[in-house]
């Protein structure tokens, strides 16, 4: 009786890399660590939200006594991670971009267009922030001037609308001043940390 060789296939020795991976675009800076850091308390929101329609379910359908809450609760937590989510895509630079241009110029070129869409996304940020500001005001202030904040007229009428709308010219803010280090840190052609020097 012969023993017939193992034929199994060896695993490939795939090349192990040894520039670590960071989940921040380095030319984003401190502000781009502490963005992405931040991000993680945000993804525990969306567990949140989702453990919360589950109560939901179980509660309207098994005891019949749903609650007033919940629904408006799941969306305001949904709302909030899918608006820091824009501000996490541009500290990693995962947001969508059109590189038909980008992809076929050099190095050198590319720099520039790092700069210029840059300041361009900076206008654009600074514009909606202001946007967002005028959205505020209406949401936090009577026509008499009088503090008030925007509710969502539901039985259980949280100021969820309000809060929503001052997140979002919190990030639009905080938006606008990571495209300035981005713009800052492109123009002095910086592609790696570089200790703690950066913006």
């Amino acid at each position: 009786m012969s023993v017939l060789p193992d034929h199994t296939p060896a695993t490939p020795d795939f090349p192990q890399s040894d520039t670590p991976q960071l989940d921040y675009l380095p030319q984003a800076g401190w502000l781009g660590r502490v963005i992405t850091l931040v991000a993680r308390g945000f993804a525990i929101c969306i567990i949140a939200a989702m453990a919360i329609l589950v109560m939901e379910v179980f509660l309207r359908y098994v005891f019949n006594r749903p609650t007033v809450w919940a629904h408006e609760t799941s969306i305001f937590l949904s709302a909030v991670t899918f608006i820091y989510g824009g501000l996490y895509c541009v500290a990693r630079n995962t947001h969508i971009r059109v590189v038909l241009i980008y992809d076929v110029v050099r190095s050198s070129a590319r720099r520039v267009l790092d700069v210029v869409i840059s300041i361009a996304c900076l206008g654009v940020s600074l514009f909606f922030a202001w946007a967002a500001w005028l959205m505020v005001k209406k949401a936090m202030f009577r026509p008499d001037g009088s503090f008030f904040l925007e509710t969502t007229g539901s039985a259980w009428n949280s100021p969820a609308p309000a809060v929503l709308k001052i997140f979002m010219l919190c990030v639009l803010v905080v938006m606008s001043v990571q495209f300035f280090i981005l713009t800052f840190n492109y123009a002095r052609g910086r592609n790696a940390p570089q200790g703690h020097d950066d913006v």
